[in-house]
C-alpha cells in the first residue's frame, strides 16, 4: 500500500480530525509530545522551517546554517514545494496574517 492509499484511511482521518480540534499552541505541545518522539518533532518542525526559508528564496548553505538540516532534507523539501500537493503553501498562506500581526 502506498502513501496515497494510506492517506485516505480511517486512521489518518482520525488523526487529522484530532489535530483540528486542538485550540492552542499549548494543546499542540501536549498532544504532539504524547504522539511523537522528540526526534520526530524536531524533524517535522525542521522540515517546516526549511520549507519557509526556501519560499523566502534562501540558499541551501544559509538554510543548513540556520536549521542544521542536511542538504538531502532541504532538497527533499524543495521537491515537495515544487511538485507536492501544496500543503506547505496552504499552511504558510493561512499563517501569513498572524506573522504580520506579530511583527
Amino acid at each position: 500500500m502506498n502513501i496515497n492509499d494510506k492517506k485516505n484511511s480511517k486512521d489518518f482521518e482520525f488523526l487529522f480530525n484530532a489535530v483540528l480540534k486542538l485550540e492552542s499552541v499549548e494543546e499542540c505541545y501536549s498532544f504532539f509530545e504524547d504522539l511523537c518522539t522528540m526526534q520526530e518533532l524536531i524533524s517535522i518542525s525542521q522540515r517546516l522551517r526549511v520549507a519557509k526559508l526556501l519560499t523566502e528564496k534562501k540558499i541551501y548553505n544559509d538554510i543548513v546554517k540556520d536549521t542544521g538540516a542536511s542538504t538531502a532534507t532541504i532538497s527533499r523539501v524543495n521537491r515537495t514545494l515544487n511538485y507536492g500537493n501544496g500543503g506547505y503553501m496552504l499552511a504558510f498562506d493561512r499563517m501569513e496574517p498572524e506573522d504580520k500581526s506579530e511583527s
